[in-house]
């Protein structure tokens, strides 16, 4: 029994996927100016993917128990190799970072609201409508 709707399981692989991302490009940015530092990326439907795909069902002693599942962390973090390097090697590129963490904001507010909306829902629900 699962008591919550799969929409909001999917919106807390989301939320984890954000953080990934906006992690990623955190690091990016504090390594502007390390020497042969490579930028990474992270392919969000990728990771999506890897999290639906390593949802494990948990054990349960009793019956009873409500069940809940467990995923393992997706890391689909690549260097990014192909972009034009300064000559200390770096290619971190500061206007694409600031754009991609701006981006990754946006779509983890809108999640976040969608979330509050559904728990908005349940708590109606709970409450008879009051």
């Amino acid at each position: 029994m699962n008591i919550f709707p799969s929409s909001i399981q999917k919106m807390e692989q989301a939320l984890s996927t954000s953080t990934l991302k906006q992690r990623v490009h955190a690091g990016n940015i504090a390594n502007v100016d390390t020497a042969n530092y490579k930028s990474k990326q992270v392919d969000f439907r990728q990771a999506m993917e890897q999290a639906s795909a390593s949802r494990m069902k948990s054990y349960r002693t009793d019956a009873r128990h409500l069940e809940f599942q467990s995923g393992q962390a997706a890391t689909p973090v690549t260097i990014n190799r192909n972009t034009k390097m300064t000559p200390n090697g770096n290619n971190v590129d500061m206007d694409f970072e600031m754009a991609e963490l701006a981006k990754n904001q946006l779509w983890y507010n809108a999640v976040t609201e969608r979330v509050n909306g559904k728990f908005s829902s349940l708590r109606s629900v709970i409450n008879e409508g009051r």
